[in-house]
């Protein structure tokens, strides 16, 4: 105590004022501004990366009934929704439970619509490609068959490209066209990110930022989870398409695609 008695109080009150900066500083940027894109997504206005055209949406049975008339109507920013992925299968046997409406329904309004199924590591990818073909039936104007790869489990990553690549290559020869791969953004990087999986259109999963870290080549972009669209109660998850409309309308199914030869 008789250290600090040497300074005059003004001294003391100047030194603990910045002693607090420092640390509040220290504290926003350490422990805040990390998540602060998540917080204004969920409790203030969402914002959505600028300077894209072509935007939509995912969906499964967590966004539960949807209002289809005003999703068809409904705009990300100052976009209108294009496009919707939606759930179909899980593994080797489990079904989306709103598969077969949102399916039906995106089509019936005039939305461009894909179908995803979700790998589940250790499971024949055979059996796992199998289900999806025999549930999704893809249409010509539909998106490529989506896998979507997030878990590896307790393959190695040599097993985990081998079954992943099994069931891109399957997919694509049901339909004549490469797959669509979902993968976040550190997944790809640390397991999928060979010539092989990059020549596969990438939807990539990468939140809360204003632009891609991803240096590669992406095709849809998955940029938040707690999106706020027409038609949908809660949060939904928002996409962009890298290119013009007219560029997603070519990537869809020609009308061969879905014909057995």
């Amino acid at each position: 105590m008789h250290f600090f008695r040497r300074f005059p109080a003004w001294v003391l009150w100047l030194g603990g004022l910045l002693i607090a900066a420092a640390y509040i500083c220290f504290f926003y940027y350490t422990f805040v501004s990390p998540f602060s894109f998540r917080w204004r997504a969920i409790y203030g206005t969402p914002t959505y990366p600028e300077g894209y055209d072509v935007r939509g949406i995912d969906i499964s049975h967590y966004q539960e009934r949807i209002n289809w008339e005003k999703l068809r109507n409904a705009s990300i920013g100052d976009a209108p929704v294009s496009f919707v992925f939606i759930k179909a299968t899980e593994g080797e046997k489990l079904l989306d439970d709103n598969f077969n409406r949102n399916f039906a329904n995106a089509r019936r309004n005039d939305l461009v619509r894909g179908a995803y199924h979700f790998f589940v590591p250790g499971v024949d990818p055979r059996k796992q490609a199998n289900y999806y073909l025999s549930i999704a039936q893809l249409e010509p104007g539909d998106l490529p068959p989506v896998l979507d790869i997030e878990k590896k489990g307790n393959l190695t990553t040599e097993q985990l490209r081998r079954d992943v690549k099994i069931w891109l290559d399957m997919a694509e020869a049901e339909y004549g066209v490469k797959p669509i791969l979902y993968t976040g953004y550190k997944f790809k990087v640390d397991y999928l990110n060979t010539p092989e999986f990059n020549a596969y259109p990438y939807w990539i999963a990468h939140y809360y930022v204003e632009e891609l870290e991803y240096k590669g080549k992406w095709t849809f972009w998955q940029h938040t989870d707690c999106g706020k669209v027409s038609g949908i109660k809660g949060f939904v998850d928002c996409n962009i398409f890298n290119g013009t409309f007219q560029e997603l309308m070519e990537l869809t199914l020609p009308e061969s695609a879905s014909e057995s030869d």
